[in-house]
């Protein structure tokens, strides 16, 4: 098992002068992130697709044991929301869109669902059954693009199995029909902590855990106190080793332990007043973790 502590994202300009050296031109910063945390995720994928040159400079740029998250397309997540048949070049466009040039360096896929987004058990099948488990899968799923993708990459060298963590933000997801479905699926559920009417669960649905921190005063910001850290680092630590909380707060039933663990990736999303960078170091500190 693996603990990966991390950021999300790592362009904000509040960070320049304050996480960032004042000298450190724009175009490092990701060289210099990389070097600060073992994994971060990628949120300019949400938005827009991405080309392959970037995710090429990207890989490039950090170290080699540096594992990315990838946040999905939110015009799959938030606007056509697997309703039809346009779901499936669309998410091929993802992937052919140059992903899988990170190699080894590309870790789980993020799929965060909107708030007004409602547990549809029939529709959220679908999109699990569209997710691809490993690279094979990934390209043959790319082939399906369309037109939008203007310079498709998805070659790949080897087999590398693929991980996906599900977030969710409506209430109706609280269900054991729900915890059911990723767990037939190998799809984590995202511990997501927020001051926000949004759903807190620990189910453990995968081989993996994935946290999601949004801030501990509001949304996005707000410094974690040293107990809400040190409460996260017993937590991460009983996931890691194969184990769960005695007081983890669930909507199915508890997961079977593992002999021999699971991988933990956690990432601080309270980006204002350059609080991330500064509680990940600080729990990264409480794992006795190296950079």
């Amino acid at each position: 098992m693996t603990i990966r502590i991390g950021i999300s994202g790592w362009r904000y300009a509040g960070w320049r002068g304050v996480f960032y050296p004042e000298d450190l031109a724009q175009r490092r910063e990701l060289e210099y992130a990389s070097r600060q945390f073992s994994t971060i995720e990628i949120n300019g994928s949400h938005y827009s697709l991405q080309s392959i040159g970037s995710w090429r400079a990207w890989y490039d740029t950090v170290p080699d044991d540096f594992v990315f998250a990838v946040k999905g397309p939110r015009y799959l997540t938030h606007m056509l929301r697997f309703r039809d048949e346009t779901a499936v070049p669309a998410i091929a466009n993802f992937f052919a869109s140059g992903v899988l040039a990170l190699r080894h360096k590309l870790g789980p896929f993020l799929w965060q669902f909107p708030p007004n987004y409602r547990f549809d058990s029939q529709r959220f099948e679908r999109f699990l059954s569209l997710l691809p488990h490993d690279t094979a899968a990934a390209r043959a799923l790319a082939r399906q693009h369309d037109a939008r993708v203007k310079a498709p990459w998805f070659a790949a060298r080897g087999q590398q199995a693929l991980r996906h963590a599900v977030e969710v933000r409506h209430a109706s997801f609280c269900t054991p029909e729900f915890v059911a479905l990723l767990r037939r699926h190998g799809a984590a559920l995202v511990v997501s902590h927020a001051i926000a009417e949004w759903p807190y669960l620990e189910d453990v649905t995968s081989d993996f855990v994935y946290l999601r921190l949004h801030g501990a005063d509001a949304l996005y910001t707000g410094a974690y106190s040293d107990a809400a850290l040190d409460r996260w680092a017993e937590r991460i630590d009983l996931w890691a080793s194969g184990r769960e909380p005695a007081d983890a707060q669930r909507a199915g039933s508890a997961a079977r332990p593992r002999r021999a663990g699971r991988d933990v990736y956690c990432y601080f999303d309270n980006d204002v007043k350059v609080q991330a960078p500064a509680d990940a170091r600080r729990l990264r500190e409480r794992l006795a973790l190296a950079t």
